[in-house]
């Protein structure tokens, strides 16, 4: 999961991002204010977007607007230290509003784990293929399966979303630090890598292709099963 953090220093976004990474896979990056932040969305896809308030109404809206426009599913959540804005928040499509307790990591943390929990789980199950995130172990029926890195990083990424197709831009965007260094042939050859082992022990595979779309997780076998 990419984060954006929005008028963060640079040593809380980091203390955040560190809570964060306590429940998901996650890359955060950090910009000074909107306008900074313009810089980055216009690049890469976030699914996540924390803000500080920095009092500009229209600004806010316009953003919002621009995020939600590019990519509905994005979440937002803005810390403010006024609670009378909080209903403006909302009515501006805000996700969610930390008020007060703005300056505790673990704190905004829990609220990123309320809002994307959908997302997160130490196991994924699909019939007797078992998925350990943390310990990034992947067995079938007592037979350990082998991937490393970034393989395993795709993996993961698309089953926790199943059903949803991804484009490689997508996924680079998500899981690589500097994306637009990344080429698209760079997706394709670990794709072809995880469908490679797994089905040579599965004897089926779960990273289908949509055509002109991308890539999504999916099991004829069995439903996904996943486990906080």
């Amino acid at each position: 999961m990419r984060i954006l953090t929005i008028g963060l220093s640079e040593e809380f976004s980091k203390e955040v991002a560190k809570e964060i990474s306590k429940y998901f896979i996650c890359i955060v990056d950090n910009a000074e204010d909107l306008y900074d932040a313009t810089n980055f969305t216009y690049f890469r896809h976030y699914e996540l977007i924390i803000i500080v308030d920095e009092k500009m109404k229209y600004a806010m809206e316009r953003f919002v607007n621009e995020i939600k426009q590019k990519k509905a599913e994005t979440k937002v959540i803005v810390l403010t230290d006024d609670a009378k804005s909080q209903k403006t928040f909302f009515e501006l499509g805000i996700d969610d509003v930390i008020y007060h307790h703005t300056d505790q990591a673990d704190l905004i943390a829990a609220r990123v784990l309320a809002n994307m929990r959908n997302l997160y789980g130490t196991k994924i199950e699909i019939g007797k293929l078992t998925i350990d995130i943390p310990a990034k172990k992947i067995k079938y029926d007592n037979k350990t399966i082998s991937l490393n890195g970034k393989t395993f990083d795709i993996l993961v990424y698309l089953a926790l979303r199943n059903e949803r197709v991804f484009s490689k831009d997508e996924i680079i965007n998500a899981l690589w630090e500097e994306p637009e260094y990344v080429s698209d042939n760079t997706v394709e050859v670990a794709i072809n890598q995880i469908r490679k082992r797994l089905k040579s022990i599965l004897g089926f595979q779960v990273i289908h292709t949509v055509r002109r779309r991308g890539y999504k997780f999916s099991s004829d076998v069995s439903k996904v099963k996943v486990i906080e």
